[in-house]
């Protein structure tokens, strides 16, 4: 008997390259999810353009648009609601979010850089390979963790490395850290929809499979 796929809402801020692999790994049978929604932090993003051309439902709602942080999480989770997701995925998402009781340890964001190094309020793209490279760091990579009402504090689930090369520039290292974070996603994702993770206070034990 077939396992259903993984009902995921899809939360980003820019041109959508995660949801694109998201896409291709469930059209080529490698990542078994559904996409019910796909919101968007503007309305005029390259990502709601990925989506509508896969036929993927979207909303776009504008934090500038809302009196306060709630209002604003309100709408944002209401989507995810009503699409009944099982699990939220920020992909590129700038905002900061209030994340509601029901969905502790059932949303997930990826940061470009070796967390808890690098990140915070205002480290996002470009800005974080160029602050690691201005660190002289040797290596750099991804960090899939679950979400707090901070950012990028939440409990780690998967990090994958790569290093940083001597000539690099903040893009020849983004992009060698983006192939670690097509890899470390998806598998995320996976572990997620096998029951394979268990939140320890600020540790994310991974169980072995089920027979």
């Amino acid at each position: 008997m077939s396992t259903p796929p993984l009902k995921i809402a899809v939360l980003l801020s820019g041109g959508g390259r995660t949801l694109q692999n998201f896409i291709d790994l469930r059209n080529a049978g490698h990542l078994n999810i559904e996409i019910p929604i796909v919101i968007g932090s503007s309305a005029d993003l390259g990502g709601l353009e990925r989506a509508k051309t896969a036929k993927l439902p979207t909303a776009a709602v504008d934090r500038k648009k809302f009196a306060s942080l709630r209002q604003y999480c309100d709408e944002v989770f209401g989507y995810c609601d009503r699409a009944g997701v099982d699990l939220i995925c920020l992909a590129g998402w700038l905002c900061l979010l209030e994340i509601p009781d029901r969905y502790l340890g059932r949303a997930m964001n990826i940061h470009p850089a070796l967390l808890p190094c690098f990140g915070g309020k205002g480290m996002f793209g470009r800005h974080v390979h160029q602050a690691v490279i201005d660190h002289g760091c040797k290596v750099s990579g991804c960090t899939v963790h679950f979400l707090d009402n901070t950012y990028d504090t939440g409990p780690i689930i998967l990090q994958r490395t790569c290093p940083v090369l001597d000539d690099d520039t903040a893009d020849t290292l983004a992009a060698r850290v983006f192939e670690q974070e097509t890899i470390a996603y998806p598998e995320a994702i996976r572990l997620f929809a096998q029951g394979r993770l268990k939140i320890e206070d600020r540790r994310v034990r991974i169980t072995p499979p089920t027979a």
